[in-house]
Parts: C-alpha cells; structure tokens; sequence
C-alpha cells in the first residue's frame, strides 16, 4: 500500500525537521550568550588575567530573548506542519498562504543579532578605553 502524495508529506516533514533543528540551534545559542560571563571568570582565572564582565543584564536578556525566540520557532513549525499536512490531504487545490509570522520572528532574530553586535562593540570600544 503506497501513501498518497508521499512525496509530499515527506518534504513537509524535513521541512518541519529543518525548522526544529534551526530552532535548536537559535536556543543554544541564547543559553550561550546568557552564559558567556561563566566562561569569561574561567577564562580570566586560567590565563591569570583580570576580565572585567559587563553587561551581564544585557546579555542574560538578549539570551533569554533568543531561547523564547527558539520556542516560538519550534511553535510555528508545529503550527505550518499541521496545516500544510492538512492541505495535502485535501484534494482541492489551495492558494499558497504566505505565513507573516514567519518573517516576524525572522526579523526579531536580525534585530537580536544587530543589537548583540552593537552592545559588543561598544563593551569592546569601552574595554579598550579603560585598558
């Protein structure tokens, strides 16, 4: 027995895959960011240097907004993934829908990014001031 349109659920799936994997990725690297003060007293403890570590609000906030940013992700994969899997088994044809939530968190994930380089590079502009 062969699944109808199997070819297209099986896309619909490693697209949803795809989706999960990236949000994975988007939520470690926000435990990263919100953890990255640990590894700089580490750091500076092995290499018998003194780093100063600012910011640590900042950086725990930009962290906690990519792990939230990473669920909501996972989220609306589950959402497409359903739907789309629904379309597919309904024979009538539909339009495609274009997902603006998509490209909301997409767009919430670049003003992420712009900020954390921003707060870098002025914590570096600053350390490199005081040192």
């Amino acid at each position: 027995m062969t699944i109808p349109h199997f070819s297209d659920h099986a896309a619909n799936e490693r697209t949803f895959l795809a989706w999960v994997r990236t949000a994975i990725a988007v939520m470690a690297f926000g435990f990263l960011v919100e953890r990255f003060d640990i590894f700089l007293k580490i750091a500076s403890k092995s290499l018998g240097k003194h780093i100063a570590v600012s910011g640590q609000v900042t950086g725990s906030l930009v962290g906690l907004a990519l792990i939230i940013a990473g669920a909501a992700m996972v989220m609306t994969a589950m959402i497409r993934f359903t739907r789309i899997r629904t379309a597919i088994a309904d024979e009538t044809i539909h339009e495609a829908e274009g997902d603006k939530l998509d490209l909301v968190l997409a767009g919430f994930i670049v003003v992420l990014g712009i900020g954390l380089a921003i707060y870098l590079a002025i914590t570096m502009l600053h350390g490199a001031k005081s040192g």
